[in-house]
Formats: structure tokens, sequence, C-alpha cells
């Protein structure tokens, strides 16, 4: 038996989208431990990747931005399953790009909604309908950012929306520990090399400057904070309920390290 005890649990994850996802990493790290794993994605594109990336798992597609997805897909993995599952990964973040950065304060009022609706009211809106399928001791975990504070330019309005998708953890907790012992956290990653970050302006330039901030002047691997998602849906978490955990690998306090400020040459 592993440390983890995740031995034949059931975990549904929301979200991925190719091989270098979040989503991809927590499966991956679940799939050690011998869970069995549920894979909720967008399109009919991205299930014939994960099909190919997880041969024996379920695949079944749900677009969050429809809540009537939400329920359809809860009653397709409720009928497919003999019990309940034991945990939720919700691997979900859009931001509409598209027209280039903008100052924030020229942020267009759709765009905002959208984003808050797929990042953030996705998490509530799953924990909604699928409470029924929930095991009474399952454990919920979302992927953050490892600050919404800074004030990054070139993340815009998505620091805002993840605040959201943080301050939503403890009010599910509260919500859920009338019926259950059901846990809430997040797993708060500094800047990882992802598909989806790709997609953000000027982001290649912030990873290289992570990397030169981080005390071990490597920059943060995937594995690393789907290892601590891993951790969080486990009983071994069991005393950690509506908080987010940070993994950085220390970039976080050492944005003054000399060489960064003063370099040489």
């Amino acid at each position: 038996m592993s440390f983890l005890g995740l031995e034949n649990k059931t975990i549904v994850v929301f979200g991925l989208a190719n091989k270098k996802s979040v989503a991809c990493a927590v499966a991956r790290a679940l799939e050690v431990e011998g869970a069995e794993i549920i894979h909720v994605v967008r399109t009919g594109q991205r299930a014939e990747t994960a099909r190919k990336l997880f041969p024996e798992a379920r695949v079944y597609i749900c677009d969050v931005e429809d809540e009537a997805n939400i329920i359809r897909v809860r009653d397709e993995i409720a009928a497919d399953i003999e019990g309940r599952i034991d945990g939720i990964v919700h691997s979900i973040a859009f931001a509409n790009y598209s027209e280039g950065m903008k100052p924030f304060h020229e942020t267009l009022k759709k765009d905002f909604l959208q984003a808050v609706d797929i990042s953030c009211f996705s998490l509530i809106g799953i924990s909604n309908h699928f409470q029924g399928l929930l095991a009474e001791d399952g454990s919920v975990v979302t992927i953050s950012i490892s600050t919404t504070r800074m004030a990054a330019e070139n993340y815009g309005y998505m620091a805002p929306v993840k605040a959201a998708l943080e301050s939503s953890l403890c009010f599910l907790a509260k919500s859920y520990s009338a019926f259950s012992r059901v846990r809430f956290n997040a797993v708060c990653p500094g800047l990882l090399k992802t598909s989806a970050s790709a997609g953000i302006p000027g982001y290649v330039d912030s990873y290289l400057f992570a990397e030169k901030v981080i005390p071990r002047k490597k920059a943060l691997e995937t594995s690393e904070a789907a290892d601590v998602a891993a951790f969080l849906l486990s009983g071994r978490s069991s005393g950690i309920n509506g908080q987010c955990l940070v993994v950085d690998a220390g970039m976080g306090f050492n944005y003054f390290d000399k060489e960064v400020v003063t370099p040489e040459g």
C-alpha cells in the first residue's frame, strides 16, 4: 500500500488539453499511486488526446461554460461507475487574449465575465452538481497561481479571477460541512511550462526571470505541482481544508536575489 493510500480511489480530472497540461501531470501522479482516473475534457479532439495518453481511463466531454453540460456529464459518469467518486481535480482556466493585452482598466466586461464563468464559477457548478456523487470524505482540488497580489501586466485580469477562485474554496468547504467531510483546497504553482501559459503574451520572458529568482536556479516542474495535488486528494491531507498551497520552489521570497538586482556585466 502506498503512503497516500490512493489505490482504487476514483478521481475525476477536469481540464486535460494535452500532455503538457497540469491536469495531465496530476493524472499521471494519481495513476502511479494506483487511482482510477476519469477525464472530463472540453472537446472531442481533447478526448482523443486523453484516450491516447490514458488508455485505461474513461473519458467524457463537457464544456463547462454551459452549466447544463456539467449536469449531463455528472449523469453520464454516475451511470457508468459503481459507488461514488473520491475526488475531483479542477484544472480549468480561460482568458481571451485574442485582442492582445490591454491596460487592466481597459478590460472588457465580456472578457472578464467569461473568464470568471469558466475559470471560477465552473468549480462552484461542478461542486454543486457532483455533490451527490462525491464520497462523504472526498477531496476537491483546484489549480490557482502562486500569488494573486502581484500586478503582472501580462497576466491581466486573470489574477483577480484566480483570487475569486481561491476565495470560493472556504465558502465551498463551509457549505459542504453541513452534510459531509469533503475538503476543498488549491495548488498554487509558480510559472510552469505548459501550452496554456504559452498563450499569455510575454510569458516566456516571465518564465526565464522566474528561473533566475528561484533559489535553485531551476524552474518549477509541472510534476512538482501535480505531486502536491495528489497529496491533497489523499487522506494524508485530511487536516487541510480551504487552503491554498503555494508551490514555487522558493521564488516568492527571493525576488531581490543579488544576482538579479545587480547582474554582473
